[in-house]
């Protein structure tokens, strides 16, 4: 039905921290948009979302080469920080 690439749950100090505030990062394909992002959520997960925010990391540098060629590395993802309402959580860890 959605068609969501979906990468990773994000697991940084400021990730754990924005889970007090019941907002979540996940890496999704850079094709996706938010209200795909929301629909998927709340049909995969059973939880209901109040917004969504989405940005896209800063690009990579490398360097090639004995030459100083420095080639910048786009990023195939987005980062979306998923805000759920009061009472909903996401399950970090999928028991068995």
């Amino acid at each position: 039905m959605y068609e969501v690439q979906y990468l990773d749950l994000v697991l940084t100090e400021k990730s754990v921290s924005l889970f007090e505030k019941n907002q979540y990062i996940l890496n999704v394909d850079s094709r996706s948009n938010k209200t795909k992002i929301k629909n998927w959520i709340e049909l995969f997960f059973n939880v209901k979302v109040i917004g969504v925010n989405s940005y896209r990391p800063p690009q990579k540098k490398e360097k090639r080469g004995n030459i100083k060629q420095i080639m910048k590395h786009r990023m195939h993802y987005k980062r979306m920080i998923i805000t759920l309402k009061p009472g909903y959580s996401i399950p970090l860890f999928p028991s068995k």
